[in-house]
């Protein structure tokens, strides 16, 4: 029988005020239906009985999973490709930004097939690839030419020397944690800058699609985050959001796909209006969009 977890009191905070939230379905692989709890006191989301570390490998075993595969196959993916090519200089101009540097030294944890470690390794910056799967590297390798190294040297790295470390939709998959948020802080230099980029549940088109919301992805994403308990979380650790930034494409993607699961048609004029939507009532404020991405310094 797979080992699964189960949580008894919420992940972030500790609080024994949690309850079943809804149900969602792992349309990728498996088509299981999992449940989703919240925490009252800090409104984090959480998968409920997961597979454990070991087992669950398989769930990510799909010719339609992008970030391992790097499929262009079918329609959204194509569409997926297309932007990426933007949001990739997007998120060099970023990492400038937030660090005040050039160039530099930058982790990037759960790598995938390597696109954004291959941009900034091009710009100058000495980059340190992270990625469990060994399908994904071998991709990297392939269209890339980046070496990725497997996950688990994370935690042999030595104290201060990164100037950045980025999490693009990768925190959500993560078992340990608390483990790795605390290793994050001690890796990170004096002046560092932690980015992690994860769905909000919160938005008005996780609110629209339901329990269909394309972003609750079952049983790969182990957590679901709102902007508080985001904060309460990397407080924990000695960390603080100095900002929060949107990423406006997302809306859309996750749309199409909503759709999709929700009707199983692709209705692209229904999606794109979602997300339009979603993205229209977030305006002025990144804490509202689809996904956010959240800019993360040491408390001084």
């Amino acid at each position: 029988m797979e080992n699964t977890i189960v949580h008894r009191v919420c992940p972030v905070c500790g609080s024994n005020a949690i309850s079943r939230a809804l149900e969602a379905k792992d349309h990728t692989v498996s088509k299981q239906i999992f449940e989703i709890w919240s925490c009252q006191d800090c409104s984090f989301r959480f998968t409920q009985s997961v597979p454990s570390e070991e087992t669950i490998g398989k769930y990510y075993k799909s010719d339609t999973y992008i970030s391992h595969s790097n499929t262009k196959k079918g329609l959204i993916n194509r569409l997926y490709h297309a932007v990426r090519k933007r949001t990739l200089q997007q998120k060099l101009h970023l990492i400038r930004q937030a660090t005040g540097q050039m160039t530099g030294n930058l982790l990037d944890v759960g790598a995938g097939t390597g696109a954004f470690a291959s941009v900034m390794q091009g710009t100058g910056w000495k980059v340190t690839g992270l990625e469990p799967d060994q399908d994904a590297r071998d991709n990297a390798a392939r269209d890339h030419q980046v070496k990725l190294e497997d996950l688990s040297h994370l935690f042999d790295l030595a104290a201060d020397q990164f100037d950045a470390i980025t999490l693009w939709h990768v925190l959500e998959h993560v078992h340990q944690l608390h483990e790795y948020l605390e290793t994050f802080k001690k890796i990170l230099t004096p002046d560092g800058v932690l980015i992690i980029a994860v769905p909000n549940f919160t938005s008005d088109d996780a609110k629209y699609y339901g329990r269909d919301w394309a972003a609750w992805d079952v049983p790969r994403h182990l957590w679901h985050f709102s902007p508080k308990s985001m904060d309460v979380l990397v407080r924990k650790h000695g960390l603080t959001v100095a900002k929060t930034l949107s990423m406006k494409f997302d809306s859309y993607y996750v749309s199409m796909l909503s759709e999709g699961y929700r009707t199983g048609s692709r209705n692209l004029f229904r999606a794109f209006w979602e997300g339009f939507t979603s993205n229209r009532k977030a305006e002025g404020d990144p804490k509202k969009y689809s996904s956010v991405i959240y800019i993360i310094r040491k408390v001084s």
